[in-house]
């Protein structure tokens, strides 16, 4: 079963890293971004080899490490009464044995101090480019300014990059802004792809001069207030659901308050014009910044 397991994440590997075009711009970006931090693995490996050298007794000390109930955290979201939602956790999850958890010490990621860059010649459709800057983590109070930076920047019709690099100027076909959103701290990511004729250093420097303006010039009112409701809209509506609703819950209870989720909307309302300005000269800087550039070859 191991050996089917192995070659079917082989596979995957292949297909979705390796096969894909742009497949592997997070081993890239990690490797660029991070240099102690675990962030610098990515999840499924950095080789195939790595999975390939995978063992029975990998796989097992990893799963009772890891896979007990005093590890985990379950949430019930639904049309269930309490006392028959204690009783079925007990009946299913009850005789598991609780288990020894490994102490969670994780490197700091030391501030990066210069502009990283790499140059990928690979058989893509179309040149790429990718900014990866270091940003808070999930629970830093300056998550939620750089989480509204990011919309404003590339979040809709009327957002920045959109607007003013795709729509207006056309330099681009393509273009996002968004967080990793990791526990630890994370990146912020801007990915492009460069309209036909446009070089890559053209098209970066359209967004370092926006990146520019939006250090030195604070976000007008209406701007800020418009970005604000949408993104209260997005969580408000993502409640309705009950299985994104259960999953929210678990994934604050992970950071340490199942009770944020009735708080973030009051965090993102709290974020000022200022804090923007704040967040953006402290994180939007060379120095700061990974820069990823595929560059199109024949296939």
């Amino acid at each position: 079963m191991l050996d089917v397991q192995r070659k079917v994440v082989v596979e995957e590997f292949k297909e979705t890293c390796l096969n894909q075009p742009y497949g592997d711009a997070w081993h890239h970006i990690s490797d660029l971004a991070y240099k102690v931090h675990p962030y610098q693995w990515p999840t499924i490996g950095k080789v195939p080899k790595h999975v390939e050298d995978a063992t029975m007794e990998d796989v097992k000390s990893f799963f009772f490490n890891y896979y007990r109930p005093n590890n985990a955290i379950l949430v019930i979201s639904g049309n269930i009464g309490e006392d028959k939602a204690r009783h079925l956790t007990e009946k299913w999850f009850g005789d598991i044995p609780a288990g020894v958890i490994p102490s969670r010490n994780l490197p700091l990621e030391p501030p990066q101090q210069k502009l990283q860059q790499r140059i990928n010649r690979a058989k893509v459709p179309n040149d790429a480019l990718y900014l990866a800057f270091h940003s808070p983590s999930r629970t830093h109070a300056d998550f939620y300014p750089t989480d509204l930076l990011s919309d404003i920047l590339c979040n809709g019709s009327s957002s920045r990059l959109y607007r003013r690099l795709l729509k207006e100027q056309q330099l681009f076909t393509q273009i996002d802004c968004y967080l990793t959103g990791s526990v630890d701290p994370g990146l912020f990511i801007i990915e492009g792809h460069p309209a036909k004729g446009v070089s890559q250093k053209e098209a970066v420097k359209a967004i370092w001069k926006e990146l520019e303006e939006i250090k030195s010039t604070p976000v007008p009112d209406r701007e800020l207030l418009k970005i604000k409701n949408r993104v209260e809209s997005t969580l408000v509506f993502s409640e309705l659901n009950v299985l994104s609703k259960a999953i929210n819950i678990a994934f604050f209870e992970l950071l340490g308050d199942a009770d944020y989720i009735n708080q973030e909307v009051e965090f993102y309302r709290a974020v000022t014009a200022t804090d923007l300005l704040r967040v953006a000269n402290q994180m939007l800087s060379p120095a700061n910044c990974s820069e990823l550039y595929y560059h199109a070859q024949e296939a």
